[in-house]
Parts: C-alpha cells; structure tokens; sequence
C-alpha cells in the first residue's frame, strides 16, 4: 500500500501544483520519486510534528492542499489537539497520512505501536477517517481526499499482505466493499485495514458461509448500508488492528443498537499494551490476532446462548 500511496501521490502533485507533500522527517526512499519530479513541492518539517500541522493549517489558508506524512504512532497522535484546533476547526483542505498503524513496527515497543488513533481521532468534528486495506482502496481514498476540500486521516497499515480487490477502484468510496459473497441471512465478517485479508483467509478455511466486507471509510460512515448488512446478517464479527476500545467494532456496535440491534464479536487489540517485542506475526499472535486465535474466538462466540 505504500507503493500506491507514493504513486498517488505524485499523480496528484504533478496535475495541481497546489499538492505540497510535508514529512516529519520519514520516508526518503518511499518519496525519491517525488522528490527528484517534484521538488518544489516538498517539504521536510523535520522531527517537529506539532508545528508541521501548524505549518500544513497556513499552507491550507493560503491555497495550498497539503499532505502530512508521518507514523501513525506521531501522527496523529502526538499532534491531536493541533489536528483539533488547527485544521478541523477551521474545516480545512489537508490530507493527514499515519503509515505504519497497528503494529506494523513491532520490534519498536509500545512507542511506535498505533492501536488508539481511530478512537483518538473520530470525535473531532469535520475530521474524515480512511483506512483502506488494500492498494486499490488506498489509491481511491486518495483521490476522494484530495476532493473532499476536508481535512482526512488516512490510516496505512500492513503493506504487504495482498490484495483485497481483485481490480482497481473507481467511483463513490464506499463504507462497505463485499470483497466476499457469502450466504444471505449468515454471518457477516466486517474488516478494515490488514485485518481485511485475515478475515477473508478465515471465512475460505472456517466460515464458508460468511460474508466479508471491506470498511475503507470509517468516518463519515454510511448507516444506511450498516443497517442493511445488520439486517441481512444474523451474527456480525469486527476485525481490526486497532483497540476494541473506540474503533470500527465499537462504532459498528454503536450504530447498530440504535438501527438494528444485532449480535456482534468485536476483534481487535484488548485493552492492554504488548508485553514484549518482536517481530509482526508474533504480536499479532500475542494478541489473539492471527488466524488460528481469531477462528477460536469466533467458534466459541458461535456457541454461546443468546443474551
């Protein structure tokens, strides 16, 4: 996804001279194209995120459409309240990148882990949230960030685990994708980020029945279609590489108690910090995120009475 992320990118700089990539000082390889066609159109605010949401809010003002790049672990995290006040208060046009979501940095430690950014970010108001799982959703939520003239957070996660979507996308970015067509009336398998090909491995090998949707646009989400799925499905199961606490899980369950009460397993990272390094597979693993846990935790929730 990064890859796509790049290309977009460019395209985007070379036809409107207004695209201003800002870095906090990450990515040099994944920009040397950018760097070396658009030049003028590049800037490295250094390790100061604060004042480089400071810096993208006045670009914004004077006509600009900046792109922010950073860890999603510093951006947005470390730089909220400048999000907050600098660029959704005011409604402004900037695209918000955090690369390496969840728990892509692993060997890194707790730091550089990003499992709170969709709940630390979804309750700023005039903030939209992407969070695409393949590179034909990145390359879409790209286009319609660049036309929204909203400020978005754009969330990338693992880069490298294959495609979701078998052609490039095109057209309305939609909340829900059926990137697998199960049977009507079953469970629904509803995934956003990485998680989405997880959640497709588990439905081939355990879950013939399901259904899995792909969730690239958390915010502004699209009720109506939630319903529907909720109302078609008997049994709704969330997969995220972010915290239960406050992500697309617990939005989906929000909803869905006020439109079409449903019984929903919500999986993702429990509330608790990793407890040691290592390498990708192994956090997952160490938090009941890798297949053989996530299926375990789906069969027994399948056979537990309803409330």
């Amino acid at each position: 996804m990064r890859n796509a992320f790049s290309s977009s990118l460019l395209q985007l700089a070379e036809s409107d001279k207004r695209v201003l990539l800002l870095t906090g000082d990450h990515g040099y390889a994944l920009f040397d194209d950018f760097r070396n066609r658009c030049p003028q159109q590049y800037i490295n605010a250094g390790i100061a995120e604060q004042n480089m949401i400071g810096m993208a809010a006045g670009l914004s003002k004077a006509g600009y459409i900046p792109v922010v790049y950073g860890l999603s672990s510093f951006v947005p995290i470390r730089v909220l309240e400048q999000i907050k006040l600098d660029l959704s208060h005011d409604n402004l046009h900037a695209i918000i990148i955090g690369d390496g979501a969840g728990f892509v940095y692993s060997h890194l430690g707790t730091s550089h882990q990003s499992t709170e950014d969709i709940a630390a970010t979804r309750a700023i108001p005039n903030l939209n949230i992407y969070s695409p799982s393949d590179r034909h959703e990145l390359t879409l939520c790209m286009e319609h960030a660049y036309r929204s003239k909203a400020t978005t957070y754009l969330r990338i996660g693992k880069s490298d685990l294959g495609d979701v979507h078998h052609a490039p996308l095109s057209g309305t970015l939609a909340s829900f994708f059926a990137v697998r067509n199960g049977t009507p009336g079953e469970i629904s398998f509803i995934a956003t980020g990485a998680m989405t090909k997880t959640a497709i491995k588990i439905a081939e090998s355990f879950f013939p029945n399901a259904t899995v949707w792909s969730a690239p646009k958390i915010k502004p989400l699209d009720v109506d279609q939630l319903v529907t799925i909720c109302k078609s499905s008997n049994i709704i199961v969330t997969f995220e590489e972010h915290s239960t606490q406050g992500g697309l899980g617990s939005m989906i369950a929000e909803i869905s108690t006020t439109y079409a009460p449903i019984k929903i397993l919500r999986v993702g990272v429990e509330d608790c910090f990793t407890k040691l390094c290592g390498s990708y597979s192994y956090l997952l693993q160490e938090q009941g995120l890798d297949i053989t846990s996530i299926q375990e935790k789906i069969t027994t929730f399948l056979k537990s009475p309803p409330q």
